[in-house]
């Protein structure tokens, strides 16, 4: 155990601060990632090469930035020549019906996205999400990819095929889609691309895809929040066949937030979610519900409560109002920096795929802890203490590093003296122990 003191240092009058079991393991961490579906690839491109070498760094640089692990892109539905904001199909066009030859087409941009995916992989990312808000219009009993609609039942495999298509494409650009999802907010019409499935609906398609989708994982079911959600679990998982095929199962958190584990022993990520708000906001805590505080809070939720593998924000950036990680200046030709992206860095960087969650308890209610075992065997101790007055925990041995992320600092280094770290109030402190 951590934060036990060793039997020749000097105790402190209670119990640890912190005390971590390394013999009770939790869930396997696949990641931390973000979207930049809809075309938002585009606001960044406009930017000097510096500047945009700068946000890529911000997103997965382990040195820089965030360290983010997982890319998350969206197949597009749209016709040729839509507007910025639809992400434009690789089968804009009705071929002429279900069983008629495909007619496929491929710009090796993809609204965007290969560029996005490219630059990722220069910094290790190898888990690459690839999702369809809506199948193409024509498929469809509405006609059109927006404003919901469903998936005719005549199209069900040709849209299987588009799906399966669309991830053969990223693979002669030399990009694995490792994740094939089929359907997003399947339980909400929105009125840009979206498409309705009942869980039971879902659980049919996924016995189509599955079988065709070799060597991904197929995804279900991205709903629009996270105990909607359990209703599309429980039908994959009260079907064999669907069970089968279907290794990931994900919601977001925009009705209900995390509070509970998925019915299921497949992994679980909250696969989308930004917090509300009217306005750009940069600060670490204000109460606005908008601020790096409350996505601190929101990802330890979903780590602790939720048994998350899996934490993909929405958007990296973005322009005007947005919660997206970074705003885009499209005038000024930069960008600005969110405490929301070092409230996800404070995890991300340092909690790293192939993880382990340990069990960990607290001796004061105000502090929010979870910890980590990597593959290297490092722990990591992420700790948010909500309260007013700051908390020291001491007794740590070995090689430890700690950083902190508030209001002044971005994973700020702070120190560590004769085995003892101050955890300051309000704040997100993350410990490495080796």
């Amino acid at each position: 155990m951590l934060g036990v003191p060793l039997m020749n240092e000097p105790r402190s009058a209670g119990p640890p601060a912190i005390t971590i079991n390394d013999g009770v393991r939790h869930q396997t961490i696949d990641g931390f990632g973000l979207s930049m579906a809809f075309r938002r690839n585009e606001l960044v491109r406009a930017l000097p090469e510096d500047k945009q070498r700068e946000i890529l760094e911000l997103w997965f640089s382990r040195e820089k930035g965030a360290g983010l692990s997982i890319v998350r892109l969206g197949i597009g539905s749209a016709p040729a020549g839509s507007p910025y904001d639809e992400m434009v199909s690789i089968q804009p066009e009705d071929p002429g019906g279900p069983d008629a030859p495909p007619a496929y087409v491929w710009d090796g941009d993809d609204n965007g996205q290969v560029w996005l995916a490219r630059a990722a992989q220069e910094y290790g990312v190898r888990r690459f999400f690839a999702v369809a808000w809506s199948a193409p219009g024509y498929m469809k009993d509405t006609g059109q990819d927006r404003n919901g609609g469903r998936l005719r039942p005549e199209w069900r495999q040709a849209y299987a095929n588009y799906l399966v298509q669309y991830t053969r494409f990223y693979a002669r650009e030399g990009i694995q889609i490792t994740d094939l999802g089929f359907a997003n907010e399947p339980d909400w019409t929105a009125p840009y691309a979206s498409m309705r499935f009942t869980p039971e609906e879902a659980a049919q398609f996924a016995k189509v895809l599955g079988p065709i989708a070799s060597g991904m994982r197929v995804v279900c079911c991205e709903s629009v929040g996270w105990t909607e959600a359990r209703a599309y679990t429980a039908a994959i998982e009260a079907d064999a066949e669907a069970r089968r095929w279907v290794k990931v199962h994900t919601g977001h958190s925009y009705a209900t937030p995390v509070d509970s584990p998925l019915p299921t022993e497949r992994p679980t990520w909250m696969s989308e979610w930004h917090p509300n708000g009217t306005s750009w906001n940069e600060n670490w805590y204000d109460g606005s519900g908008s601020d790096g505080f409350t996505i601190a809070l929101a990802v330890h939720d979903a780590l602790t409560l939720g048994q998350v593998s899996g934490y993909v924000y929405w958007l990296g950036a973005s322009v005007g109002n947005t919660r997206a990680l970074l705003l885009i200046d499209e005038a000024a030709k930069t960008y600005r920096v969110s405490k929301r992206l070092w409230a996800l860095a404070a995890y991300s960087r340092f909690v790293r795929p192939g993880a382990v969650r340990l069990e960990t308890a607290v001796a004061k209610p105000a502090l929010k802890a979870s910890a980590f075992r990597n593959p290297d065997g490092s722990q990591v101790v992420a700790v948010l203490n909500t309260g007013m007055a700051p908390v020291t925990w001491d007794g740590l041995h070995g090689e430890v590093a700690a950083y902190l992320t508030d209001g002044d600092e971005s994973l700020g280094p702070v120190p560590v003296t004769d085995g003892a770290v101050t955890l300051p109030p309000r704040a997100l402190t993350t410990i490495v122990l080796r």
